[in-house]
């Protein structure tokens, strides 16, 4: 099923949830305009046909102790299947990377990273990331601010 096949009410569903995802289904409810039954009904429905994937806690990076976000751009030296692959697997094992992407362009991937300042990008860079099979050439830039986070975007259809 894709998006432009949900009605009116199962997308006002989804934009509740994108924004808050902890809300009691009475509350998604009365916001929506349905009873609470027919509501669970229609999120139980979302997340069997994939629409949800999941529920997360936003935390703050700051409070973690890795409040800098950097954007690295990688080249990979060869792009067969071994070194695709040991690539993805080592950077799923590195908790600093906080969302890797297959890229177009001039780059082959783009991480993001959270590290604790300038001292903890070097220490990543030094210990994990330049010790990483494969890598020929990165890019790196320091997130300043973030002006806008959305984790989904949702069609006005």
């Amino acid at each position: 099923m894709s998006y432009d096949a949900l009605d009116r009410i199962d997308r006002k569903i989804l934009r509740e949830l994108t924004t808050d995802g902890r809300i009691s289904n009475a509350d998604l409810a009365q916001k929506v305009g349905l009873s609470p039954s027919p509501c669970w009904q229609r999120v139980r429905r979302l997340q069997e046909q994939g629409f949800i994937r999941g529920y997360a806690a936003i935390l703050d990076q700051e409070q973690l102790g890795a409040s800098e976000i950097v954007m690295i751009d990688v080249i990979l030296d060869r792009h067969d299947d071994e070194v695709v692959e040991d690539f993805g697997k080592t950077m799923q094992s590195m908790p600093e990377v906080l969302e890797v992407h297959l890229t177009t362009g001039e780059f082959d991937y783009l991480l993001k990273v959270a590290v604790a300042g300038t001292k903890g990008y070097e220490s990543f860079l030094r210990e994990k990331l330049y010790k990483v099979r494969g890598i020929r050439h990165t890019r790196s830039s320091f997130v300043l601010r973030c002006l806008k986070d959305v984790q989904a975007y949702l069609p006005e259809t």
